[in-house]
């Protein structure tokens, strides 16, 4: 996240762990931008931040009040950013899925293909990967996948590689142990990225990203030695996106 207020940590831990794939996580909404505000303001709110969600986003496309000029320039300066702080890019995916959108595709798959990064998530997402409990995450699990669809297809065209499949729960629950070990007995031929947000400390996360997730049970979860043995026992191997390649 090249807006990030822990880019340069992020940075430092890549460079620690030369085997990690890393990818731009392209922002437009809930974060902050590279350029300046004053050069992309229908993306940013009178304060100079990012719109607060994808919803709000959204609303702003879809009648017309974002400049796809204005996403190019920031897209761009973010992947230039983490390009010259000699990060090792392995694929590109985005913040709240915004890279889905018709439109925001094309100048993802432009940007990337010019940096030579050639692998892209897409999110189609399970529809019951977790709690169905309201309408709007029916509809949103639904449009999503369905966005992740085209948004896949456009990317083989210029001979990007995604993974087969893709799993995670998108809208909020945390990734658990549990679900992992049911992930890995069912798994499909090919490769499915597994998408999770782990952290070391709830109380500070939760606070500074205002969201009530369990970043402590992603991290047990995917440093399990249950999953890990569930994994050898079905011989399966865990890689990054570089491996697609």
């Amino acid at each position: 996240m090249a807006g990030g207020v822990a880019f340069d940590d992020a940075v430092a831990t890549s460079k620690r762990l030369p085997k990690l794939g890393v990818g731009v996580h392209f922002t437009l909404a809930n974060g902050n931008p590279v350029l300046p505000p004053d050069e992309i303001p229908t993306l940013v709110t009178p304060e100079g931040f990012f719109h607060a969600d994808y919803v709000a986003f959204l609303k702003l496309y879809l009648r017309g009040r974002i400049s796809l000029a204005e996403v190019r320039a920031e897209l761009a300066a973010q992947l230039t950013k983490i390009q010259r702080a000699g990060v090792n890019i392995t694929h590109v995916d985005s913040h709240q899925h915004l890279h889905h959108v018709p439109g925001i595709t094309e100048i993802v798959l432009d940007l990337a293909q010019a940096a030579n990064v050639r692998a892209m998530r897409a999110a189609d997402a399970n529809l019951f990967d977790g709690a169905l409990n309201s309408v709007g995450k029916v509809i949103g699990r639904i449009g999503l996948s369905s966005l992740a669809k085209v948004a896949a297809h456009k990317a083989h065209g210029k001979n990007f590689v995604t993974p087969e499949h893709f799993a995670g729960i998108v809208a909020g629950e945390s990734v658990t142990e549990n679900f992992l070990l049911k992930l890995i007995d069912k798994l499909s031929d090919g490769t499915t990225e597994v998408m999770l947000h782990p952290g070391v400390d709830n109380r500070t996360l939760c606070a500074f990203c205002d969201w009530d997730h369990d970043f402590e049970a992603e991290l047990a979860a995917v440093t399990s030695q249950r999953v890990a043995a569930a994994l050898d026992r079905q011989n399966v191997s865990a890689i990054n996106f570089a491996a697609l390649r």
